[in-house]
């Protein structure tokens, strides 16, 4: 995958704190570790997204609509009132 630099600025302390688990070999780098830290965020905002959009889905409609394979069933939105 190509990769792209960045310049990103910390402060004094969160600088401090990153060099030290680079110091303890918990990452080779500092670019490892931000990259890490971004990719893992990244992820996280994902899986809260997907939470957020399947606590909007009806239970008992998505059971019918399973159970009748979405055939001949009632044209209303899972999501509907979202």
């Amino acid at each position: 995958m190509a990769r792209s630099k960045v310049a990103i600025f910390f402060d004094e302390s969160t600088l401090d704190r990153l060099d030290q688990l680079v110091k303890k070999q918990v990452f080779p780098n500092r670019s490892k570790a931000i990259e890490e830290a971004v990719v893992e965020k990244l992820a996280r905002i994902e899986k809260n997204r997907l939470a957020r959009e399947c606590a909007k889905l009806d239970p008992a409609f998505e059971k019918a609509f399973a159970e009748t394979g979405g055939l001949s069933f009632n044209a209303r939105t899972s999501c509907e009132g979202a």
